[in-house]
């Protein structure tokens, strides 16, 4: 799953298409920050507190389709610019990768499931969830840095102020499916 499409590895994608793949470093090292951070939270702990509370899970589900509409909008704001009217590019920062982690229904799914299929009652609990997660952060490493490449290689050539909006609005539209899935499921 943590190779698949969805709204992080979009979001990877383009940052790599629009700033390249050292301007993109800070938003990766926010993305895989937060995905440990889950681990953390999960594996000691959260994972419990969803089960026998739904309604955080129902609130991050919400939470989480609204940060997708919040980026479907950017997007096709995005689209409709006129290239001579554009606003400068504002890099995406740390910040910005921790935050689309946290609201992404996605990982909370894959960190849930890893933990639930992994963890065995007999060994050290917080052993357990340091292997887990540094597994998981090896393996988004390996996993996203694809993306970030293949966005600049792919969306880099093309870079025409038409391309780019037509680009913004794939991934507008990509982004208001998900969050139509995410709402729906």
């Amino acid at each position: 799953m943590i190779i698949s499409p969805g709204p992080g590895n979009t979001l990877l994608a383009t940052a790599g298409g629009r700033y390249g793949i050292g301007g993109s470093v800070p938003f990766w090292m926010g993305f895989e920050a937060a995905n440990l951070a889950l681990c953390a939270l999960y594996g000691l702990g959260l994972g419990g507190a969803l089960h026998e509370h739904p309604q955080i899970h129902v609130a991050l589900k919400w939470a989480g389709a609204t940060y997708l509409l919040y980026l479907a909008w950017c997007f096709f704001r995005a689209s409709v610019k006129p290239a001579d009217h554009a606003e400068p590019d504002k890099r995406l920062r740390f910040a910005d990768g921790f935050i689309c982690v946290i609201l992404n229904p996605k990982i909370h799914s894959m960190i849930v499931v890893m933990f639930a299929q992994f963890l065995t009652p007999d060994v050290s609990l917080p052993l357990q969830v340091g292997q887990l997660s540094a597994a998981f952060a090896v393996l988004g490493l390996l996993c996203h840095f694809p993306w970030i490449y293949g966005g600049k290689v792919i969306l880099g050539r093309f870079n025409s102020p038409r391309a780019v909006r037509i680009q913004a609005a794939i991934f507008g539209t990509s982004m208001l499916l998900v969050a139509l899935y995410v709402v729906l499921n």
